[in-house]
């Protein structure tokens, strides 16, 4: 029996504020899409647009490249949602992104990138996170591009972009969804083989050659005074 799927509510403290489509200006996206035919060139950007969104900057690799798909998307056989589908299923985001973090943080990270806008709640998480569990990772991708949310704001065509602005956190100097780094919890870097770094010798202190002290310095017989030293009474 597959545990029930949990309800939420839609809400935000944004709930409230534009999207960046109401506010034209420097912080207005730009819209990649072939809805107008691209050139060549065109093209070129989107896809790099969609490797952009998914995996963001510090993840575009070589071993994220995924020739395959980018011939059909430049061939028409495929469309930019089909793109951004397996680039998300791709081994690639699983294992940069998936096996390194628990279902809760790739939720929110999904969301950011896939929707364009941040997680309505705990509650929101919570049933994504259910989702995966019981359904498994293909069900969760297929249930975020199927959304009417996705459809309606991107469609088929488009490749996604954050669209909505989270300003909670603009004095702390806010940055892109897709430019977050979903770093690798405590719990996995033991099952990835990831050194520790803790070291169960004596820590010794360095100290440089210039600053040792020389013969006849009084601070080399502060041991030899606390030896002779008379213990209190």
């Amino acid at each position: 029996m597959s545990i029930p799927i949990l309800n939420y509510s839609f809400s935000t403290q944004n709930q409230r504020v534009d999207g960046f489509e109401y506010l034209p200006g420097e912080e207005q996206p730009k819209i990649y899409t072939t809805d107008n035919l691209p050139t060549a060139f065109e093209m070129d950007e989107i896809i790099w647009a969609a490797y952009r969104q998914i995996f963001s900057e510090h993840q575009i690799l070589s071993s994220t490249n995924e020739p395959f798909l980018e011939s059909q998307l430049r061939f028409n056989q495929i469309k930019v949602k089909d793109f951004i589908k397996g680039l998300l299923l791709s081994e690639a985001f699983r294992s940069l992104n998936y096996n390194v973090n628990n279902n809760y943080r790739f939720v929110e990270m999904c969301i950011q990138r896939v929707l364009g806008r941040d997680v309505y709640n705990e509650r929101e998480r919570l049933a994504f996170a259910v989702i995966i569990g019981s359904k498994g990772l293909e069900f969760f991708i297929d249930l975020l591009l199927s959304s009417d949310e996705y459809l309606n704001n991107f469609g088929d065509n488009t490749v996604p972009y954050q669209r909505r602005r989270v300003i909670a956190q603009r004095s702390k100097g806010e940055i892109p969804f897709n430019l977050r780094t979903p770093r690798m919890g405590k719990e996995f870097l033991s099952k990835q083989g990831m050194p520790q770094l803790l070291w169960a010798g004596p820590v010794r202190q360095f100290r440089p050659q210039e600053q040792k002290p020389k013969a006849g310095d009084p601070a080399l017989f502060l041991g030899m005074v606390t030896d002779i030293a008379p213990a209190s009474v």
